[in-house]
């Protein structure tokens, strides 16, 4: 008789989180694979592994290729290394990459809680399905990446300049109660902060490195963050795999070459009333070849 299937083994042992968040203090967070597969699932291809923190909204982002056990975990050990406070939980989809005995081995060395959602019930996991969207699809859009110089540029990216323009200047607000009237419910939100804000009005955050990001913040410009962004996504753009990305993508991409250029990421900022000096309020515009879209104002937290 074979020996039994770890990863089936263990999903019986992880808890199913299906009550809402109601956390206090930064360290839960919500985790997910977003697939950059273009339009073909088979051979191994780039994913970018997805973290947000459920009560400062920080999130932090990592590209693996493929959707290995070991990749998995060694990403989520990095990220887990450059947050601005300690790891407390995560909590996944029923995925293989996250449900095997390698990652819960992990969590219980470091003390982490590692709970998971309902099979197909992807709102148990709204949070991180939200950042998915904003803070991966609308940039790397729905091309295949299955090199490793393209995951290695994505990094490039998500490591540097993406996590401080993201972290530091982007605001967010989020949702405080909802209220009951008649037959609608009004959302109460509250008022808009970036994630690094939030994170310093915690007393479980980290100080030092708080102070480390609020000095680094007052060195960075917003517009010159902006432009090495754009710059970086054209070179990742470059490195897709044409053959199988979507149709649209390649006629897009063949005439942007012809008409010469479009931005693919462009940032709008307006100065904060005198009282806030140093502050921006953000108008984000972001914008794909072939993809157009625009987020005006804050972004909305579940």
């Amino acid at each position: 008789m074979g020996a039994p299937n770890r990863a089936i083994c263990s999903k019986h042992h992880i808890p199913v989180k299906t009550d809402r968040w109601d956390v206090d203090r930064p360290g839960f967070t919500e985790v997910e694979l977003v697939s950059h597969s273009g339009n073909s699932a088979s051979g191994e291809f780039a994913h970018t592994l997805n973290v947000t923190d459920i009560h400062t909204t920080w999130t932090e982002s990592r590209a693996v290729l493929g959707r290995g056990e070991e990749a998995v975990k060694r990403a989520l050990n990095e990220i887990a290394g450059v947050l601005p406070f300690r790891l407390l939980g995560v909590d996944s989809d029923n995925g293989s990459e996250f449900i095997n005995w390698r990652l819960q081995r992990w969590c219980e060395q470091k003390g982490i809680q590692l709970t998971r959602g309902r099979p197909y019930k992807k709102d148990d996991n709204a949070h991180i399905e939200q950042k998915n969207w904003t803070h991966v699809r609308k940039l790397l859009g729905w091309e295949r990446y299955d090199r490793p110089e393209a995951v290695e540029a994505i990094n490039d990216l998500y490591r540097q300049e993406l996590r401080l323009w993201l972290n530091l200047f982007l605001p967010s607000v989020k949702l405080v109660k909802k209220v009951r009237m008649g037959s609608k419910v009004r959302r109460v939100y509250d008022g808009p902060r970036t994630p690094c804000e939030r994170v310093q009005m915690c007393k479980a955050a980290d100080r030092e490195q708080v102070a480390r990001l609020e000095e680094l913040r007052k060195t960075l410009d917003p517009f010159q963050l902006a432009s090495t962004i754009e710059r970086k996504l054209e070179g990742i753009y470059r490195l897709a795999n044409r053959r199988l990305s979507p149709r649209q993508v390649q006629e897009t991409a063949s005439s942007r070459r012809r008409t010469g250029g479009g931005k693919a990421f462009s940032t709008h900022y307006k100065r904060a009333p005198a009282q806030a000096p140093g502050q921006y309020k953000m108008a984000v515009c972001v914008r794909s070849v072939g993809r157009r879209y625009r987020t005006h104002g804050h972004a909305r937290e579940n």
